[in-house]
């Protein structure tokens, strides 16, 4: 009798593996994969020439637009104050701005923290004290930091470009869950940020319209700038190693082919009848 009962769960345990194998093969699994996305187009961005360098004007466009959109979310953790003078900003007017901020400093003598005015080797200010206070103030989703995020995506200045600039209505049939907005370059096409960026949304202070794409187009360069601070800098070096190494090059040629040409242009010439040959 137990052998019959062993046999029977055997042979139903078989029977329900083949089952879940059979409805393993016919179910449709859906993965996000880069199908689901719209890849975004190609935008020429004229400082990523080896020759080319930031439009300054558009750099300090840039941080205005971060400085009175996006900063009030996202955080730009790896620059300081003191970077952006002479490259947004001239050297006052950064100490001004980062006075007008309140920094958490300490501990004093007394062992207690306190604020203090802000100083140009400061960090950006962030809006949540922590990640816990910016998932509660967003639904659950943090804001991530900006300081990488052109370096952190594929294609990473048309990606931040598309993104900022593609938000329309869904398609026929997609349903979006309360507090999600569609833009087809984001993964899955749903996102929990609004739209950020309004047709005169930001005063420029040199004049320029401020329409939507214009924004995007300034702030996609400030990111940049702040993934890479260095790039100027890097590309002025390799300007002035490039110069001395082909020098460098040009001279130890005309050494070689100079040292060497004695050697080269010498004749050996065989004599019968000198030495041992003639007797």
């Amino acid at each position: 009798m137990a052998a019959r009962f062993q046999g029977l769960i055997r042979s139903n345990g078989l029977a329900a593996g083949a089952a879940a194998v059979a409805a393993a093969s016919t179910a449709k699994v859906t993965f996000l994969d880069e199908d689901d996305v719209v890849h975004p187009p190609h935008y020429p961005w004229r400082h990523l020439g080896y020759f080319s360098s930031f439009d300054h004007a558009a750099l300090r466009r840039g941080f205005q637009v971060y400085r009175e959109v996006c900063a009030s979310c996202h955080s730009l953790h790896l620059i300081r104050f003191r970077e952006l003078v002479g490259v947004t900003h001239t050297k006052e007017e950064v100490k001004q701005m980062a006075m007008e901020v309140d920094v958490l400093d300490g501990p004093n003598d007394e062992g207690e923290m306190f604020e203090r005015p802000g100083k140009p080797y400061d960090i950006l200010p962030s809006p949540y004290p922590n990640k816990e206070a910016g998932r509660a103030a967003n639904g659950g989703a943090y804001p991530p930091d900006l300081s990488l995020m052109v370096k952190a995506r594929h294609s990473g200045h048309d990606y931040v470009f598309a993104l900022l600039t593609g938000y329309c209505d869904p398609p026929e049939g997609k349903e979006m869950m309360a507090g999600l907005y569609y833009n087809p370059y984001f993964a899955g096409g749903a996102i929990s940020m609004p739209p950020p960026l309004s047709d005169g949304g930001v005063e420029y202070d040199d004049g320029t319209v401020a329409t939507i794409s214009q924004q995007a187009r300034d702030v996609v360069q400030f990111l940049h700038w702040t993934s890479e601070p260095e790039s100027e800098d890097r590309k002025k070096s390799a300007c002035k190693y490039l110069t001395v190494v082909a020098f460098m090059a040009l001279s130890a040629g005309y050494y070689k082919r100079w040292k060497w040409s004695p050697l080269k242009t010498r004749q050996i010439s065989y004599v019968k009848g000198i030495g041992g040959a003639g007797r």
